[in-house]
Formats: structure tokens, sequence, C-alpha cells
């Protein structure tokens, strides 16, 4: 880990939270991801444009980092076919928990919501445990 690493983090952080608390108090609305994106699809709602200009930003902002001098290094090391599975069971998953990680994690954790920190350290749990089990079991 870098010092670099360290401030582009925190940067990251700041900004995910700042997005998450104009987003709380000018709309009204919890930014949660998955609940961002289900309400674009139909039936369609009266909130489609803000919600679209959201998701466009995650989007687009990997590439304005990149433009602006940042480094994006991804390496995906599995099949199209995992990917597919592993987005269809956090798909569920989301549904299930009633939110994903953004919403609950983030927005939820910061307004004490006890369902939220349930829901997140199950979330946490849950990752911690399933990269054990490839790392090592399978």
């Amino acid at each position: 880990m870098t010092y670099i690493t360290v401030l582009s983090a925190f940067g990251g952080g700041i900004l995910i939270g700042l997005a998450a608390a104009v987003l709380l108090f000018f709309n009204n609305r919890v930014a949660g991801i998955s609940g961002i994106a289900a309400g674009i699809l139909p039936p369609w709602q009266d909130e489609t444009g803000w919600r679209l200009w959201f998701l466009i930003g995650l989007v687009l902002s990997p590439s304005l980092w990149k433009l602006f001098g940042g480094s994006i290094d991804v390496q995906i090391d599995t099949s199209l076919i995992v990917l597919a599975i592993s987005g269809l069971l956090v798909g569920y998953g989301t549904r299930l928990g009633g939110g994903c990680t953004s919403g609950h994690g983030i927005c939820g954790i910061a307004r004490l919501s006890g369902r939220s920190i349930v829901a997140t350290l199950v979330f946490m749990s849950t990752a911690g445990i399933t990269v054990f089990l490839v790392r090592h079991v399978v």
C-alpha cells in the first residue's frame, strides 16, 4: 500500500459520502445502487431522470479518472458464465435483503438503521467466508 493509494481511497470515500448526502438531502432518496437501477426498469416511475444520470455517472467516472491521470488496473480471472451466475445471485440477494451494500452499508449505517447494520454484517461475513472457501477449500 502506498501513500497515493491511501489518498485516492480517502478521496473516493469522501466523494461517495458526499454524493450519498447530496442525494438524501436534496432528493430525499437513499443512494442504494440496486434500488436506483431497479427504478429505471419497467414499470416506469416518475423519477427515471435522476436515476439515469446517477447510473451514467457511475459508468463514466472511471473513464474521467483515467482521463485526468489516474490509473485503473482491473483483472478478471474467471469465466463469463461464472460472472453471469454471480451477478444473478447478487441481484437476487439484494432483492431478498431489501437493498445492497451501498444502500445498507453507506446510507443505512450512517442513519444508524439497525436493519442496515445487521444486513451489512451479513453481507460482509458472507463475503469473507466465500473468499476463504474459494481460496483455501475449493
